[in-house]
């Protein structure tokens, strides 16, 4: 009988400590600088010197930032010390990626930067789709297969912990990138989504619970609309602080708990008759995070699934043929999914 390749791996120790030592020392940081670390400038033409942070806020764009007058040592030092951390930073993410840790590109960088120093992610803002599943990976310590994304999915709950409205669409500007809405459809639906010029520029998705696939949900404390996806209020009850690597940043956010991640993408991928390819990524999504859980954790699963609506289970078990292809190698998980999907 042929081997069978394992859907994942194990970091080392040593490796897995390094990520959570990194994670714990940026999830307590107010404000996180963004773009390139940067350096410090003085300024002298005006008869009153400055010194400013010079930065990339995205490859081959230079910026500015005042940090304050000459003399100011407070400032001065303050400045020194963000700087600082950000280079550390980035030698970690930089160290994890060359370790095979899941790390997105720049971009994406730029966008969870911007969110998480307006405090959206603070407020409850929550990373789901192939970006979630990366940053599982990094947090279980498992090194697997994640093809990249272009795309930024949020999941944005009602009850948003914000003192008063913010506009997502202006948080979106404030990374210089160049974000554009894209129109509704039909056209006259508001947008839901924001996207970089050309084909493949990064889009970034505002999703949010309802019974009707794509059709736009008011979110007024972000100014904005989102797409309505069903079952989205059990995927994001009670979400876990996690982190997620993304160019030289390690930017604190909140992920659905991995469990009820794993059903809801079986449910996505059981739903999705006219994407192939991607009902077939969201099945591999789930089935290497249930092997990773059940043999590493000892997590039981069945919980949480007797957790989900009715209609969502029911989905969910047409899923059990092809879980069976993909965990040959991993009986013990396949056992755990049979067994919760009686």
């Amino acid at each position: 009988m042929p081997s069978v390749s394992p859907l994942y791996r194990l970091h080392e120790l040593a490796f897995r400590t390094q990520y959570a030592e990194l994670k714990e020392r940026t999830a307590s940081l107010g404000h996180l600088l963004p773009g390139t670390p940067g350096t410090l400038v003085k300024r002298e033409g005006t008869g009153y010197a400055y010194w400013y942070r010079v930065y990339y806020p995205a490859p081959g764009s230079r910026a500015e930032q005042l940090v304050g007058k000459d003399g100011d040592s407070e400032a001065l030092a303050d400045a020194e010390r963000q700087i600082e951390l950000a280079q550390w930073t980035a030698t970690q993410v930089r160290n994890l990626r060359k370790l095979d840790f899941q790390v997105a590109d720049k971009g994406v960088a730029s966008v969870l930067v911007e969110l998480h120093n307006s405090g959206l992610l603070g407020a409850g803002l929550t990373l789901v789709g192939t970006l979630c599943y990366m940053a599982w990976l990094n947090e279980l310590g498992a090194r697997a297969v994640a093809g990249r994304t272009q795309d930024i999915d949020l999941a944005a709950q009602q009850n948003l912990k914000l003192a008063a409205p913010q506009s997502f669409l202006d948080a979106m500007n404030a990374t210089k990138l160049g974000f554009l809405a894209v129109p509704g459809m039909p056209s006259q639906a508001p947008s839901t989504s924001v996207k970089l010029k050309g084909r493949d520029g990064l889009r970034v998705d505002v999703l949010a619970n309802g019974s009707e696939l794509g059709k736009p949900v008011p979110i007024p404390q972000l100014m904005w609309h989102a797409e309505a996806v069903p079952h989205y209020a059990y995927l994001l009850d009670q979400p876990r602080h996690a982190a997620v690597l993304a160019g030289g940043h390690c930017v604190p956010l909140k992920l659905p708990q991995p469990e009820r991640f794993i059903w809801h993408k079986l449910y996505a991928s059981a739903s999705r008759k006219s994407f192939p390819e991607k009902a077939e990524k969201d099945l591999v999504q789930a089935a290497t995070l249930a092997a990773v859980l059940v043999e590493q954790q000892d997590e039981v699963l069945s919980d949480s699934f007797a957790e989900a609506p009715v209609a969502m289970r029911k989905i969910v078990r047409t899923r059990l043929p092809s879980l069976r292809r993909i965990l040959t190698g991993h009986p013990q998980a396949l056992d755990q999914l049979e067994l919760a999907l009686k």
